[in-house]
This record gives structure tokens, C-alpha cells and sequence, in this order.
């Protein structure tokens, strides 16, 4: 059992739910954000053996409103799941990183004393985000009125006016990763997902959703049957002649997720299991016009400051926005592909990212109590130039 830095605080993690992440204009572009978030939030709390008026406080992450309440989504989900209407709720939104921010917010409220027992993550429903006219307000004289796509406003760097893909690029190029070693992660991503999905390793953590007529248990992005060959035959997605393309890149994807953050002590007085310590976090800056660099520093950041090597952690997860993103990874660190991401990650099961580190980190929670405890380390880049790395321990079962 690690010392954590945190301060006298011991603040730990119980596992919750997420629902299956679908594909853009699939299944879940049938539901509301509130409907998901509060049918997923609700199963999360179930999970845990707790009960909703346990709960101090929901944080809750999304990235673009997409529906009428959006705007409030963190309020107007809190009151849908169920919780007292005392209960605090709190917005947050860090780019790529705001599942992982959600845990780390609602960490910091137990630290100073404002929580006990938090429910934390996010969704997002990319399916129904709007296309918007921003020069009608105040009326026009003539002409043709421009409809904007909110989604192209979020996959776009506002500093660089880059999309992320064309980031991904920049650092392909830098680093010399080529086209076949990021297909090469690609196939091995879905390859694993699918063994995960058949071996019920995924099916722990989702809890399905019914959207209309339609009873959806199964993310679904992964593909099965994908090959090198049927990759290099997809063309470029950014740039002509380009190295990044639809099939190692993350698809644009729908989704929900929740865990408790919780004070120990609290947490065992609700009748709650403990089933990690959150024992740190990192974030930094970096180029906006090579965000993908962003996982390297702040994992180094991490490390340092719990006086940890590579070799020290028994399971990563690193977010693949970007095939180029895990490969830069584990070849700027050493980072060792048969820890990391074992059971697929964004390139297959997909990447909504007011759940992905929601997702990473009850994946590496259940590696780690299958390999009877350890450390893990969740990091990703963030959209405009950010890094993120969270650290978590498993304590070796006991008898």
C-alpha cells in the first residue's frame, strides 16, 4: 500500500456503470442526454450497493449541449437520476480529459471537506449535437445566413484552427511513426476488444440501455474481422497522402459513465466497497499544434511527483484518440504495449470524451483486482493542447 500525497485524506474509487458507447447516428442518438446520463447514473449507483440519498454531491462532465436542458446537464441530470434535491451537482469540462476531470473534481471536494461520497463522470451524445446560425440574433438585412456544425466547432483547435486529426499528423511526422505501425495499433485494438466483449470483460461494466424498440448491450464500434490489409486500403482522413485515417483514429462516438469518489470512511459507513485509491493526478500544457505530445509530460509529471518509474506501474491506460498518440507514448517513455490498454481503447470501443476516462479507469480498476492488486496510470491528450494522467491502486486481496 502506497503513501498518498493527498494529505490525511484517503479517498477512494467504487466501481459504478457505464452504458455501451455507440456510433455516431446509431442507437443512441435516440435518447436525450439527461435520459442516458440519469438511466446510466442511476445503474451506476445500483452497482455500487448504495442508494441515491447516500449521495452529497454529483459531478458530471460533458463536452457540448445538445439538448434543451443541456446547458444545465449537470443539475437537470442530478434531479432526473433521483438524488434529494439537496444534493450539490457541479459541471466540469477539461477537452478530451472531462471523464477523468469529473473523478478529480469530485476528489477535490472530498478534500476539502464539501463531500463524503460523490457520484462522478459524464456522457456525451455527438448524434444529436446542433448545427447553429450565429448571426441571427440581431436579425439581417440579406442574402444567405451560414448554418455552423457545433461538432466541427468541437473537433476543431480554436488556436490553430487545426482538427485534431491534422494534430495527430503533425506528430506522426515529427516522430517518424508511420502509417503501417498505426494500423498495426489499430487492428490490435480491435482484436483485443472483441476478446473482451466475448470473454464478458466489457459486459461488467456496461449497463444496456433501451432506446425505442431496441435493447443495445454492446458497444458499437468494434469490428471484427479487421486486418492490416483492409486498413491501408481506407484512404487518408486529413491531409492527401496523410498517415491518419477513419480506422486508426478514435470514431466520433455516444456514450455515459459514472463511478463513486468517496471518503473511505464514509464510503464503508454507506455500506460501500472500496475497490481503489485515488492516490494522484497530473495535468499540464502543451503546442496546441502537437497536442497528441500532451499524455508524454504529464505522465512524466505524475511519476515524478509520486517518485515512480515506468516499470513501477502494472497497467496503463492511454487513450487512443490517435493510433500516433499511444505510439508516441510508449515510444517516448517505454511504456510496454502488453501493459497498456489490453482490453481495446478509443480506436475500438470509441472515445465520447465526457466518459473516456470514466471508461479507462474502470478498466484498469478491473485489470488490477484480477491481477490480485497493483498501480495504474490513465493518461490522455487533450483537444487545444493539454495532457492528463491519473494514478490508482489496487491493494493486493487479502486470504
Amino acid at each position: 500500500m502506497r503513501h498518498s500525497p493527498l494529505g490525511h485524506a484517503d479517498i477512494v474509487l467504487s466501481l459504478g456503470r457505464r452504458s455501451p458507447f455507440g456510433r455516431f447516428g446509431g442507437t443512441l442518438a435516440g435518447i436525450s442526454l439527461t435520459d442516458l446520463s440519469a438511466h446510466t447514473a442511476r445503474a451506476a449507483v445500483a452497482a455500487a450497493g448504495l442508494r441515491l440519498e447516500q449521495f452529497d454531491h454529483f459531478i458530471f462532465a460533458t463536452t457540448i449541449p445538445t439538448d434543451r436542458d443541456s446547458l444545465f446537464a449537470h443539475r437537470a441530470i442530478c434531479v432526473a437520476t433521483g438524488f434529494p434535491l439537496e444534493t450539490s451537482a457541479l459541471g466540469v469540462i477539461r477537452a478530451c480529459g472531462s471523464g477523468l476531470q469529473a473523478i478529480v473534481s469530485a476528489a477535490h471536494q472530498v478534500l476539502d471537506g464539501s463531500s463524503q461520497l460523490a457520484l462522478a463522470g459524464g456522457a456525451e451524445i455527438f448524434s444529436r449535437v446542433p448545427n447553429v446560425i450565429t448571426t441571427a440574433r440581431w436579425g439581417h438585412k440579406r442574402g444567405p445566413q451560414t448554418l455552423e456544425d457545433m461538432l466541427d466547432w468541437a473537433y476543431r483547435c480554436p488556436t490553430t484552427s487545426l482538427y485534431m486529426g491534422e494534430t495527430a499528423e503533425t506528430l506522426a511526422n515529427a516522430h517518424g511513426y508511420t502509417r503501417d505501425a498505426m494500423d498495426e495499433w489499430a487492428v490490435m485494438s480491435q482484436a483485443r476488444a472483441v476478446a473482451a466483449e466475448e470473454s464478458g470483460f466489457l459486459a461488467a461494466q456496461i449497463a444496456p440501455v433501451q432506446v425505442g424498440k431496441v435493447l443495445l448491450e454492446r458497444d458499437e464500434s468494434i469490428r471484427r474481422g479487421i486486418t492490416a490489409e483492409r486498413l491501408a486500403a481506407l484512404p487518408a482522413a486529413f491531409q492527401e497522402g496523410g498517415k491518419v485515417t477513419a480506422g486508426n483514429s478514435s470514431p466520433v462516438s455516444d456514450g455515459a459513465g459514472f463511478m463513486v469518489v468517496a471518503d473511505r470512511t464514509a464510503l464503508l459507513a454507506a455500506g460501500g466497497t472500496p475497490h481503489a485509491r485515488l492516490l494522484g493526478w497530473s495535468t499540464i500544457g502543451v503546442d496546441p499544434r502537437n497536442m497528441g505530445h500532451g499524455p508524454v509530460p504529464a505522465i512524466a509529471k505524475l511519476l515524478a511527483r509520486h517518485e515512480l518509474k515506468v516499470a513501477d506501474i502494472h497497467y496503463w491506460e492511454v487513450n487512443e484518440a490517435f493510433a500516433a498518440v499511444t505510439l508516441h507514448v510508449e515510444s517516448s517513455l517505454g511504456v510496454p504495449r502488453d501493459r497498456t490498454n489490453l482490453y481495446g481503447g478509443g480506436v475500438s470501443i470509441g472515445h465520447p470524451p465526457g466518459v473516456t476516462g470514466v471508461r479507462m479507469t474502470h478498466t484498469a480498476i478491473q485489470h488490477l483486482q484480477q491481477r490480485g492488486g497493483g498501480l495504474a496510470v490513465m493518461a490522455m491528450c487533450l483537444g487545444s493542447g493539454q495532457g492528463m494522467a491519473l494514478l490508482v491502486e489496487v491493494e493486493p486481496s487479502r486470504g
